[in-house]
């Protein structure tokens, strides 16, 4: 006769110290756990729950400018500085684990309206109404090595003063050249005081100058009047230029697909667009309920984060058409630049209180060292969340936010007028000769012509 037992060995269930965790063996037979998917989506309900329990997004402000912040920089080589420029010509290096000016730049006579880092983290470039250009040589030194009674201002290494006021500069990758917008684009040296281009299509003053991460003779600039345009610098000439119905505010590459940008817009939405084909954009973002004024991409390109006239800041996913998250406090008036950390944990905003403000790029994400089992339960949770996510109520809670009264009011009324402006076009095409009148869709509504 055959006898079964259950045998198990001591060696596999003896711990080996008092502090070690007990082995438990599973059996993942689907078999014997009939009630397996039931399980599952109470644990995504809870982990959606959760999320919203602790997400707690805010992590501090950094105060000491005295006038609203206009611009910000970050420096690749170090990640835990970042510069910001105000409108009375202060500019300020923070370091953002201790929420301290480490360095001051003082010089400017007017607004700074533009601030950029080289590749190499060695200077940084500044413009402004004063019609100036000054370049810094960036100090390695952390807050934490500085002495509380130490000098902290720092002098320009050059200045070049020229015919007009500067809006916004970039630095050029891995080379010695920057571009400043103003009444042109011009393309400068670190060696020359005189630019070593000036492109120009059209006569409206520019607003926006971006390098291609990718294409580093590629730049990208936006207009006053309401124009996109791309400029390649081994040609010295323009090579295609977007009108749009509204102005551009601001623009970003994205730096995994460098061919893509997004156009933060005055219309309260953000448009991406492909650099070869700028007859339709690929993705309209919308949410904002006032002009966007700044844009910028996390390092990963899977999503970037915006700044509004509405006194929100909002990350969207790349390919996304509404936000992921919103982030406000009673304090925070008009935000006119932001910026996402070197390590895309971080997001960084300038407003008109004259404050920075330091944002979780994931409001609910735990601070600190995690413990390996602490990162598996997070994993876990995500997971499941995933895993349900189409499902009604766990749809609901994650997509739930609270949002401050004057944002929730003018969300109803926008939501309002687009509403009647579709019912009005349906109304005109029904009363009007079959084929006369031809809607566009939404990709290129906003477009009014492409030049090339």
């Amino acid at each position: 006769m055959k006898v079964k037992v259950i045998s198990r060995s001591t060696d596999e269930h003896t711990k080996e110290r008092s502090q070690d965790l007990q082995r438990v063996f599973h059996n993942y037979d689907p078999a014997i756990r009939p009630q397996e998917k039931a399980v599952e989506y109470v644990r995504a309900l809870n982990a959606a729950k959760l999320d919203k329990i602790f997400a707690k997004p805010f992590v501090g402000a950094m105060d000491g400018h005295i006038d609203a912040i206009s611009c910000m920089a970050k420096n690749m080589n170090h990640l835990v500085g970042i510069f910001s420029g105000s409108m009375d010509g202060d500019i300020r290096h923070w370091d953002i684990a201790s929420r301290r000016t480490v360095h001051q730049f003082p010089g400017h006579q007017g607004a700074v309206r533009g601030l950029a880092v080289s590749t190499d983290g060695r200077v940084l470039v500044s413009c402004g109404t004063d019609c100036s250009v000054r370049l810094w040589a960036v100090p390695i030194s952390t807050a934490m090595e500085l002495d509380v009674s130490s000098d902290k201002s720092v002098e320009p290494l050059e200045t070049y003063v020229w015919k007009n006021a500067f809006r916004s500069v970039d630095h050029q990758w891995n080379f010695d050249r920057f571009a400043t917008g103003g009444a042109g684009v011009d393309i400068w040296n670190h060696n020359r005081s005189a630019p070593e281009q000036s492109l120009e299509w059209g006569t409206d003053t520019v607003i926006s100058v971006r390098f291609n991460p990718g294409q580093p003779d590629l730049l990208a600039t936006s207009a006053s009047d309401r124009s996109i345009a791309l400029y390649d610098l081994r040609m010295g000439k323009p090579t295609a230029k977007l009108i749009m119905a509204t102005k551009t505010n601001s623009i970003c590459w994205n730096p995994m697909e460098p061919f893509n940008f997004t156009a933060a817009n005055e219309d309260c939405n953000c448009y991406s667009f492909d650099s070869r084909k700028l007859n339709a954009a690929t993705c309209v973002h919308k949410d904002h309920v006032s002009a966007v004024m700044d844009i910028d991409y996390s390092p990963t390109g899977r999503e970037f984060v915006t700044g509004s006239y509405d006194r929100t800041v909002r990350i969207f996913q790349y390919n996304g058409g509404h936000s992921r998250e919103i982030y406000h406090t009673k304090r925070m008036q008009r935000v006119f630049c932001v910026k996402f950390s070197c390590d895309a944990s971080y997001v960084i905003s300038g407003s008109d209180d004259t404050n920075l403000r330091l944002w979780k790029a994931k409001a609910s994400e735990q601070l600190g060292v995690l413990l390996p089992r602490e990162k598996k339960r997070h994993e876990y949770h995500e997971a499941v969340k995933n895993r349900y996510k189409h499902l009604p109520e766990v749809k609901r809670i994650v997509r739930h936010r609270h949002l401050p009264k004057p944002i929730y009011k003018a969300t109803g009324l926008r939501r309002t007028m687009i509403e009647a402006e579709r019912r009005r076009e349906e109304k005109r095409k029904a009363h009007s000769a079959p084929g006369s009148i031809t809607s566009k869709p939404l990709r290129q509504r906003r477009i009014v012509r492409v030049e090339e």
